[in-house]
């Protein structure tokens, strides 16, 4: 009876530790007329070497059609934990939907990346909340748009976000070329474009 007891502690303790892990799967992305491998690496805040490793490619063939695999993580282990609070997720949702709303997917985790990169960033506040609120660094907390519910796609983008998917290349900055007048953003250092953002350092 006590070995019994024993063994199902071990299974609960075991079970416990499992769905302590984030969960982290695989994106999918499905080649495009124009696409190769260094520019789906560029799209998506990855290598074209993690690319081929994760999809068995042994060149840098690849054809329309063709579904890719998108390795997720972290893939870098000098960075802070990011301490979620609560009603961090919900707050983040919420800024990538005032922000990205209408943007790609992709699009939309990436703003939540920035966020989160400058969480880890000396330059920023150290918090989800202290970065969002942050006096004129996001004009839809400025004009109140960020109160307004998340759509699923943006509380899913939060989601991924915090996993340690990051499209846009470890950027600090993000904005839409087509309405962004100022000389200091546009000083800023472009490293990736996703829908109608750039994104910068």
């Amino acid at each position: 009876m006590k070995r019994n007891l024993w063994f199902i502690a071990v299974l609960l303790v075991s079970a416990t530790l499992v769905l302590s892990q984030p969960a982290m799967a695989d994106w999918v992305y499905t080649v495009k007329r124009g696409d190769s491998l260094y520019k789906i690496a560029r799209k998506t805040g990855t290598t074209v070497k993690a690319l081929r490793n994760r999809n068995g490619l042994k060149s840098n063939s690849i054809r329309i059609g063709q579904r890719i695999k998108i390795p997720t993580g972290k893939t870098t282990t000098n960075k802070k934990v990011v301490t979620r609070r609560a009603g961090d997720i919900e707050l983040l949702a919420r800024i990538i939907h005032a922000e990205a709303g209408a943007e790609p997917y992709t699009g939309k985790v990436a703003v939540g990346a920035v966020i989160l990169n400058r969480v880890q960033s000396p330059k920023f506040p150290s918090t989800i909340a202290g970065v969002v609120y942050q006096p004129h660094a996001f004009e839809s907390v400025s004009n109140g748009i960020y109160t307004r519910p998340a759509s699923s796609a943006s509380k899913k983008a939060a989601q991924d976000a915090i996993s340690g998917w990051d499209p846009s290349g470890g950027a600090l900055y993000f904005f839409n070329p087509a309405k962004t007048r100022s000389a200091w953003m546009w000083a800023r250092k472009i490293i990736n474009r996703i829908g109608k953002h750039v994104f910068a350092i």
